[in-house]
């Protein structure tokens, strides 16, 4: 939590890295709001890699957006980088777990 200056959801946290050039990135920030909003221990929290250089290389970002799954203390359940659907968000918190996405039909 410190690392990322703000703080977690009670329950769950997705974190996502994205890029100032990242075409997906927006995309995917209205559906990890869109489901974060819909339960009250459920965050999101948006960073730019180019600000957080540090945290990036520590987590191996490689491409953006990367999003992590959080529990209540930090620690990293899963990830995935690509797009993202509402119904997979949904579905990872269920599941504790983002199934990677390489492409959307």
């Amino acid at each position: 939590p410190v690392d990322l200056g703000r703080p977690l959801g009670a329950r769950r946290t997705f974190l996502q890295l994205s890029a100032a050039t990242c075409a997906t990135c927006p995309q995917v920030a209205r559906v990890l709001r869109s489901v974060a909003d819909e339960a009250d221990d459920v965050a999101h929290v948006e960073l730019r890699v180019e600000e957080h250089d540090a945290l990036t290389r520590r987590l191996g970002v490689l491409r953006t957006p990367t999003v992590l799954l959080l529990d209540a203390d930090g620690v990293v359940l899963s990830r995935t980088s690509g797009p993202l659907r509402v119904e997979q968000a949904r579905a990872a918190l269920a599941a504790d777990a983002l199934e990677p996405v390489a492409a959307l039909p």
